[in-house]
């Protein structure tokens, strides 16, 4: 296994991981009324390897959060207590696990607020209408006086996932949700200290992770972000210069990984050529850099030997392949996903059913 760069052990910080394939947060909908269920403790275990490091699907800091079905929360003690031996299933295997909060901001619909109230963004310009089939209403531009309430929601979530035995969190800075709508100039019009300039525009995120480290410290934080990435309408002008300015400022704050969604990842669907690179963001921080974006084995033991990053995510292959590391070590073949499974509430189909190696045979 040693010989396999993504095999090979390495120290995240504090955590000394066996080896270097990370399960990437995957949004399952299986979280009835945002509660997390007992059948996630299956699902996460399976993918458990003693040393290896799990992000669990994006988890809401809020009522306002929620913008998908039966996703799970962490804003109230029930979310903690319902979380706790889900945790404990992925502790008592050895695994290190990371809890990723989010705010989906704009992509929501009055169905999914509290009151039936519009969502809330950086912008009052909502996605456009029909986007993906969905009806988006026009978001509530939040107040210079309202974001501290959001701010805070994050704080709250990670001490919540802390208190519920998370290792960490990784704050979702990434594909087109709240964090993601502030930074980037298309949706981002604001004139005020919020807006207008990169700095400006980083504010908001850069105070969120602050506020997440000042709460529980800045050696359980992460970040995932995707510069590069026009997910959800979405996008910059300059990624480069947003990726970079991003990286030099997460630096300073000492967080223990950048967590980046691949250029070439401009879709959410199949990876596209691009003029773009991450590797000058790798260069500026210097904590763990994890890259995630359609990774197969191949390219994964690249980046990883080329040092152009120091972990690999692996969404749909883990998904599809609870025991992923033992496969790549002795180069078995891979499950196919089925892709029409990702999202649907069942709790064992396309979940939990996907076959480990020994089944197999």
């Amino acid at each position: 296994m040693e010989t396999t760069p993504l095999l090979k052990p390495y120290k995240m910080g504090n955590y000394q991981l066996s080896h270097r394939v990370v399960l990437a947060p995957l949004t399952r909908s299986r979280s009835y009324g945002n509660v997390p269920q007992p059948h996630a403790a299956l699902y996460y275990s399976q993918r458990t390897t003693n040393g290896g490091l799990l992000i669990t699907e994006a988890t809401g800091v809020s009522e306002t959060a929620q913008g998908y079905p039966e996703t799970p929360g962490i804003w109230t003690k029930e979310h903690v207590e319902a979380w706790k031996p889900i945790v404990q299933a992925v502790h008592d295997k050895g695994g290190i696990f990371f809890c990723q909060i989010w705010h989906v901001g704009r992509v929501s619909t009055y169905d999914y607020q509290p009151n039936g109230k519009a969502p809330i963004s950086c912008t009052d310009k909502g996605c456009t209408p029909g986007l993906y089939g969905v009806d988006w209403p026009a978001p509530h531009r939040l107040s210079i006086d309202e974001i501290p309430q959001v701010i805070n929601d994050f704080k709250v979530a990670a001490r919540y996932a802390i208190e519920a035995g998370f290792d960490g969190v990784e704050v979702h800075g990434a594909n087109g949700y709240l964090l993601d709508q502030f930074i980037k100039d298309t949706v981002n019009d604001r004139t005020d200290g919020y807006g207008g300039t990169l700095e400006k525009r980083c504010r908001f995120p850069l105070e969120v992770v602050k506020a997440v480290i000042e709460e529980i410290g800045a050696d359980k934080v992460g970040i995932r972000l995707s510069p590069f990435a026009d997910y959800m309408e979405t996008g910059d002008s300059n990624p480069d210069a947003l990726g970079l300015f991003m990286a030099e400022a997460l630096n300073k704050l000492g967080i223990l990984y950048l967590h980046v969604i691949e250029p070439r990842m401009v879709t959410l669907a199949e990876a596209q050529e691009t003029p773009h690179s991450s590797l000058r963001m790798r260069k500026a921080f210097k904590g763990s850099f994890i890259s995630a974006g359609g990774y197969k084995k191949d390219d994964g033991n690249k980046v990883v030997e080329e040092d152009h990053a120091d972990l690999i995510a692996y969404g749909r292959l883990f998904l599809a392949n609870p025991d992923l590391p033992k496969r790549f070590a002795i180069d078995a073949p891979l499950n196919k996903y089925n892709r029409d499974t990702f999202y649907i509430p069942d709790p064992v189909v396309g979940y939990t059913d996907y076959p480990f190696l020994d089944q197999a045979n």
